[in-house]
């Protein structure tokens, strides 16, 4: 045997070594994303929805890096669920979506099923696109099916007939029920029944079968008081009191739709208490930070270990590969490092605008901000939601409502809409709740699209939290950089990281658009850096930027730290 075959053997074989390496490894990996992501289905079926959250988004940052398309799906769906149970729907839209993405891609059918049930709630509940709603529970019926689940059939059937009879097509959700009225004592479960009795009870109102009719709606109410559905029994209450309104008994309708607004409040106050829990989190903050430092710092710790062993197993291949082969070809390697040497050069220049500007004066922007999306947020949707509510009572209490009234009932939930988005841009919740490389995570996924993707990188621990004003701070000058990136760069790829080093917070984005001259100070006028160089006055920090026509543009700031008063830093600098 030649000695070029003996050394080609040997690479041979040290890859064959490297690659069974990499993949006990990669496994590991993947079997700590795949325990993180199930503790936090625990999490979430206990109701700790801020725990169940930071092991969801850690599951998903290795679900994607290894691109396991099932896992990345159950992580979205968890997120999903988290916002869907703390009230936040349009979160929850918004992941189930990316969810049902990836599912799609595999051949894991229950997901499919999962999602699109969930999704079809969204549509029905919250947003009243019913024809939409029905068509993900029809997708959600057809994978239910082809897994052979009739439990999860019987569960979609009482979804669409809901949703059929909700938009008065009983024709249409006739088979459904007659199905649901077959099966449901062998494959439904008891916290059905509630809502089976009372659809029973809307069909046969819907034939004039009185008799029928009320004897549903009484069980339903009967099986609602004695469960713990209350959702279930307000709908019950409610349909029932459009029964006796048709049927002449105005006395006992009216009974019955205040025992629904009552528990209508009673599941708002819950509502809001479960809100007022999450925005104040720092008030349990002390009996699970501990828990919940530890569980990170395990799990890092692993990643670290894991990583360095691949890094040292690379390491190892690299040097008895390039040994080995500089045996035989040194002058190979003198060329190859020749050409290895570029020639490319980014010109450096510091545009200063508007120095000296009053820090009173951001500081009143910061404020103002916050004083409006909370009053937004706490009086006015509030007073808009309560409208509303005595609105839709009036409206249940007679048949006939004027057209003035309904117009009026449409102009409250469009205004109730516009107040909340208005609240949420003015002043991030993800920002307050869980703070500053959570909210940018999320800004990041919300700006991309199929034009423009936006990569979001950071070495430091999510659960670390700098001073309050400090991170809004940072988060609006972040927001107005992506901002120029997506009206001006006509990029197709941006990067954002952040990174500490030696007591300060160094943030680059850079991407791959078409660029502009940076010699020229004017091109840079109007590009919202009046607004980020005040701001970065006001802290302190310095900001670079470095662009060529073609080749796209590169920021770098540097921004002291400011951490919560008698706090220090939680991990050594990155």
């Amino acid at each position: 045997m030649s000695k070029k075959k003996v050394l080609f053997t040997l690479i041979s074989i040290i890859y064959l070594v490297s690659f069974l390496a990499f993949a006990k490894t990669e496994l590991k990996m993947k079997t700590d994303a795949t325990a993180m992501n199930k503790e936090a289905i625990t999490l979430l079926k206990s109701g700790n929805y801020e725990k169940s959250l930071i092991l969801s988004r850690r599951a998903l940052s290795l679900a994607i890096f290894y691109k396991d398309n099932k896992l990345i799906a159950s992580c979205y769906n968890t997120i999903a669920a988290n916002f869907d149970q703390l009230s936040e729907y349009d979160k929850a839209f918004y992941y189930y979506h990316k969810g049902l993405a990836y599912a799609n891609k595999t051949d894991d059918d229950v997901m499919k099923n999962w999602l699109n049930n969930n999704l079809g709630n969204i549509y029905c509940f919250d947003k009243k696109e019913y024809e939409k709603g029905i068509y993900y529970y029809k997708k959600a019926l057809d994978y239910s099916a082809k897994i052979n689940d009739p439990a999860q059939m019987v569960f979609t059937k009482i979804n669409l007939t809901w949703a059929y009879f909700d938009i008065s097509q009983f024709e249409k959700g006739l088979p459904y029920l007659k199905y649901l009225n077959k099966h449901h004592d062998k494959y439904g479960s008891p916290s059905t029944e509630v809502v089976l009795n009372m659809l029973n009870g809307m069909y046969n109102n819907f034939i004039n079968d009185t008799k029928k009719s009320q004897f549903y709606f009484e069980k339903a109410i009967s099986l609602g008081i004695q469960g713990n559905e209350k959702s279930d029994l307000s709908y019950s209450h409610l349909e029932f009191s459009k029964f006796l309104v048709k049927n002449g008994n105005f006395k006992d309708a009216y009974t019955n739709l205040s025992r629904y607004n009552t528990i209508t409040e009673e599941l708002n106050n819950e509502e809001k208490k479960s809100k007022a829990n999450v925005a104040g989190i720092n008030l349990q903050i002390d009996e699970y930070k501990r828990e919940i430092d530890k569980i990170g710092n395990e799990f890092k710790t692993k990643e670290e270990l894991l990583l360095q062993e691949q890094s040292t197993n690379k390491k190892i291949v690299i040097t008895l590969t390039a040994v080995l082969i500089l045996l035989f070809f040194v002058f190979y390697y003198y060329v190859q490092n020749a050409k290895l040497k570029h020639n490319n050069r980014l010109q450096d220049i510091q545009s200063k605008i508007q120095e000296n500007l009053i820090n009173a004066t951001i500081n009143g922007q910061e404020l103002e901000r916050k004083k409006i999306a909370s009053f937004l947020h706490d009086n006015i949707s509030a007073l808009l939601s309560s409208a509303g509510m005595h609105l839709f009572a009036h409206i249940s209490q007679n048949k006939n409502s004027s057209q003035e009234i309904l117009n009026t009932k449409s102009i409250l939930e469009q205004a109730h809409d516009q107040i909340r988005d208005l609240s949420h841009e003015l002043m991030p919740s993800l920002l307050a709740r869980f703070g500053l490389f959570e909210a940018l995570s999320e800004l990041c996924k919300k700006n991309s699209n199929s034009i423009l993707q936006f990569e979001f990188y950071t070495p430091i621990d999510h659960m670390i939290r700098y001073e309050e004003e400090f991170e809004m701070k940072i988060y609006f000058i972040i927001t107005e950089l992506l901002n120029n990136t997506i009206k001006h760069s006509e990029a197709k790829n941006a990067k954002l990281s952040l990174k500490e080093y030696e007591g300060s917070l160094k943030i680059d984005t850079i991407d791959d658009g078409k660029g502009f001259d940076s010699n020229k100070f004017h091109i840079l006028e109007g590009f919202g850096l009046n607004q980020i160089k005040a701001r970065l006055n006001n802290l302190k920090g310095s900001i670079e930027i470095n662009s060529e026509i073609n080749k796209g543009t590169a920021i770098k700031i540097i921004v002291p730290i400011v951490y919560p008063k008698n706090a220090t830093p939680a991990f050594p600098s990155q």
